[in-house]
């Protein structure tokens, strides 16, 4: 028998169940990025994004989308000889499913690291409330004839 690792799945999807994650598509590894569950209701993505300069990143909603965007604006690379590169500077477009009600609060870039702030907002109409029950005999139609 063996197990499947859905770890990839529930990396584009923030504020859905565990279930509707597992039916996102998976997205490319670079940048890198983590997902973290702050509390209840806040999430953060923090994306590795080392040689960027804020002036080169732009983070967009729409509708239940989040589009993080990197264009380097010089490329200097024809000029050097690299013995080794391990960073990656190249350009990016990033999306992520956000489900309803997920909104982005903030973003900060520090050290080469862009955290992008998130929390999901519920309306008081759509979040569940608690019904008391009547203790008497008298029936619920009885009363509303009252």
């Amino acid at each position: 028998m063996s197990t499947f690792d859905f770890a990839p799945l529930y990396r584009s999807a923030i504020g859905f169940d565990r279930l509707a994650r597992l039916f996102d598509e998976t997205q490319p590894s670079y940048p890198p990025y983590n997902i973290e569950l702050v509390s209840e209701d806040k999430y953060r993505i923090t994306m590795a994004i080392a040689g960027f300069d804020q002036s080169e990143l732009d983070i967009e909603t729409e509708r239940d989308t989040l589009k993080i965007i990197g264009r380097k604006k010089q490329r200097d690379d024809a000029r050097r000889t690299f013995l080794h590169r391990g960073i990656a500077t190249r350009d990016f477009e990033h999306r992520f499913q956000l489900a309803n009600h997920v909104k982005v609060v903030g973003a900060r870039f520090d050290n080469g690291l862009l955290d992008i702030e998130l929390v999901r907002e519920i309306p008081e109409a759509l979040k569940p409330r608690k019904i008391s029950i009547d203790g008497g005999n008298v029936s619920f139609l009885d009363r509303q004839a009252a």
